[in-house]
């Protein structure tokens, strides 16, 4: 994969040649590999076809989280939550010290608590962490789901982004089955305050405990809207909203 450089960018292909472009440039790249159907049959690529099947249920236990949430992320993620959910998937997947090679899986390995420990407080949006956005302690009641911030003053707790004026806090409950792709999904409350310095203590409930089996993991969100004539609009089309999981149990 080479990098283009130059005035005029080319898209399509030229020879073996592909011209492409993503979110890092404008790119180039030479046709090539094993052929396919030579990595699907042949043993001398038994391994490969092993890292490929861990992979893909990597990958498909990540896309189950993004979908889990998908009323969530639609405010609150980046360009690269896929990839970063796919890696850290990955990475729990090969806590499975039960499973053989090529077999192994994220549901499976997530009913440890080292894998759950990797999971708990991944940031769906890496340009607002939320420890770098909330500086108020909260407290999660994973009986309930209901997290608590006691006290909070936003102008002072809040590292609010220029031109908000009002901030909403809102928590979820999600109880996800990495075995089966199954999950529900309870949102809570949304408090929406003022960044001022008036104090207030922010209680989000969920509406119930969500149906099934699975893992449970608890979220924070908190989105930055500006006030205008009495209409509050979000800031930049969410880049400043944080969404985390908070515990996972």
């Amino acid at each position: 994969m080479a990098r283009q450089k130059g005035l005029i960018k080319l898209k399509g292909k030229i020879g073996d040649i592909s011209f492409y472009k993503t979110q890092d440039g404008h790119l180039a790249r030479e046709k090539g590999g094993v052929d396919a159907s030579r990595i699907a049959n042949d043993a001398a690529f038994v391994r490969t076809r092993e890292n490929g099947a861990e992979f893909g249920s990597s990958a498909t236990s990540g896309k189950v989280l993004r979908d889990s949430l998908r009323t969530l992320l639609m405010t609150a993620s980046d360009n690269r939550v896929t990839s970063r959910l796919t890696k850290l998937m990955t990475d729990i997947k090969n806590l499975d010290a039960t499973s053989v090679r090529g077999e192994r899986t994220v549901g499976t390995a997530i009913a440890l608590a080292p894998a759950k420990a990797l999971l708990k407080g991944f940031n769906f949006n890496n340009r607002a962490i939320l420890g770098s956005v909330l500086y108020r302690p909260y407290v999660v009641n994973t009986a309930t789901g209901a997290i608590d911030i006691n006290g909070l003053v936003p102008i002072n707790d809040i590292a609010y982004p220029a031109g908000a004026t009002h901030m909403s806090i809102k928590g979820a409950w999600a109880k996800v089955d990495f075995a089966t792709n199954a999950y529900d999904v309870k949102l809570s409350n949304i408090v929406n305050v003022a960044i001022d310095a008036n104090p207030s203590n922010v209680n989000l409930v969920p509406v119930a405990a969500p149906a099934g089996a699975g893992t449970d993991l608890y979220l924070l969100q908190i989105e930055f809207f500006q006030e205008v004539n009495g209409v509050q609009y979000s800031l930049k089309n969410g880049a400043f909203n944080a969404l985390s999981i908070v515990d996972v149990q």
